[in-house]
């Protein structure tokens, strides 16, 4: 549906577009008066993402690529640093904070790889909240069933539009709790939560130090991969899809179906379907330790007591500017003690040995990114007993992988033309490689 890293390489090694002639046309649809380019983006940066584009087209006419995003419209999420500009998170309360000094390391990886950065993307405040929802900037609709107004998901949500929307062929965002696998299930786009270790936060304003990671957002499992080893500044390896036949999938059955809708039911069980019918082999398993992250999270978790700590200060300053609705979830941190948090860790230790210990004889988890299809935003916005409820859903799925210090694929699973829904692929830490390496060739079958 949307053109790949591949096309588009092709498109510019063939000399059937110019990256000049991308980002002109990324710009033109940030600009365009009636589309979402005034929600979707924070800052753009249209003189320097043209020089940058000069600079890939004059390199690529003298046979120097740098790599696959060589000339591609790119667009950063408003957490990372850019030189010169300050890093708002979504926010106004810091509209009159230090520009940064330079580039946070990930946006240097990616500049260095010959990236065009368009602009920086809006997103649910300092991060914090599923939904994408900013009552500072706007939301930015989902481009499915746009007339209605649903919502993208968040946080990164400016990040999936900016995408769908034709204003970046890939988008960089955050994920601490499915930041990045949320509003690609939700606008139907491929995004990978990597092993947080992997990728440097170097330059990034944090919301929780322990679940933060970095991922990108595209059209398609190839495209997040070699994105994913840019930002991790590894050297590029072929993505070689995995062997379906035999392959060992986990289908957890605890939490993760609750409250699921019949149109994720459909979509999702059509997908294992497929899968069963290449010839893996699927095992609906309980995972009881699913039902003790409540518990274990009931004061706040590291979000709220690590969210505290960087923000104290700023609330007792400016709070009155904040979301009252991402406030309110990081003042919660104010009453978690230092015990609280040292037996937070040691939870958080046993809890990871218990799951990978239960799902250890399997290649790879599935379940449904979100377990409902996107809610509109009128809604969300109206009732904060609505938007709670949704927030807790949305989140619920993906924050299991987060709080595993895992790794996370959501690729689209729908039928095309109905409501976006996201297939989920996850693993333990340091198995990223295994997960893309699946999820390509889950992608393939989905597709055939």
């Amino acid at each position: 549906m949307y053109p790949t890293l591949r096309q588009l390489r092709a498109d510019l090694d063939a000399g059937r577009t110019t990256s000049v002639a991308l980002t002109e046309a990324a710009l033109a649809r940030a600009s365009d008066a009636a589309g979402e380019g005034a929600r979707v983006f924070t800052r753009r940066f249209d003189e320097r993402a043209l020089a940058q584009a000069k600079a890939a087209d004059i390199l690529r006419a003298a046979g120097q690529v740098r790599s696959v995003l060589d000339g591609i419209p790119v667009s950063v999420k408003d957490l990372f640093d850019t030189a010169g500009e300050p890093t708002t998170a979504g926010s106004v309360v810091l509209n009159d904070a230090a520009p940064a000094d330079q580039d946070a390391l990930v946006v240097q990886r990616l500049i260095a790889a010959g990236a065009v950065i368009v602009g920086k993307t809006n997103m649910t405040e300092f991060a914090y909240s599923g939904l994408g929802i900013n009552p500072h900037y706007g939301t930015p609709r989902n481009a499915w069933d746009r007339e209605t107004g649903r919502i993208p998901g968040g946080s990164s949500s400016g990040a999936a539009v900016s995408v769908t929307d034709g204003m970046a062929a890939l988008a960089i965002g955050s994920d601490t709790g499915g930041s990045v696998r949320i509003p690609s299930a939700l606008c139907g786009l491929t995004g990978f939560k990597p092993t947080a270790s992997r990728v440097s936060m170097d330059g990034v304003l944090p919301l929780s130090a322990h679940l933060d990671s970095i991922g990108p957002l595209g059209a398609s499992v190839a495209c997040v991969a070699a994105a994913d080893a840019i930002l991790a500044g590894e050297a590029p390896q072929p993505l070689v899809p995995a062997r379906l036949q035999g392959l060992r999938v986990a289908v957890p059955t605890t939490l993760v179906f609750d409250g699921m809708d019949d149109t994720v039911a459909k979509a999702f069980d059509a997908a294992i379907a497929k899968l069963e019918a290449a010839g893996a082999r699927v095992e609906r398993i309980e995972v009881p330790e699913f039902t003790q992250l409540a518990g274990i999270n009931a004061k706040g978790g590291f979000t709220a007591a690590e969210a505290w700590a960087w923000h104290r200060a700023l609330i007792e300053r400016a709070g009155n500017g904040y979301d009252p609705r991402v406030v309110s979830r990081i003042r919660r941190g104010a009453d978690i003690s230092a015990a609280d948090f040292i037996d937070l860790l040691a939870a958080r230790q046993s809890w990871i040995a218990a799951v990978e210990a239960r799902i250890a004889g399997y290649d790879v988890l599935a379940l449904p990114t979100v377990p409902v299809i996107a809610p509109t935003i009128e809604a969300l916005t109206a009732s904060d007993e609505a938007y709670y409820a949704a927030n807790g859903l949305i989140l619920r799925n993906a924050t299991f992988i987060n709080f595993l210090d895992g790794c996370g694929l959501s690729l689209p699973c729908h039928a095309p033309g109905t409501a976006p829904v996201g297939l989920m692929l996850a693993a333990p830490a340091g198995h990223d490689a295994r997960v893309l390496a699946i999820g390509a060739a889950v992608e393939a079958r989905l597709q055939a």
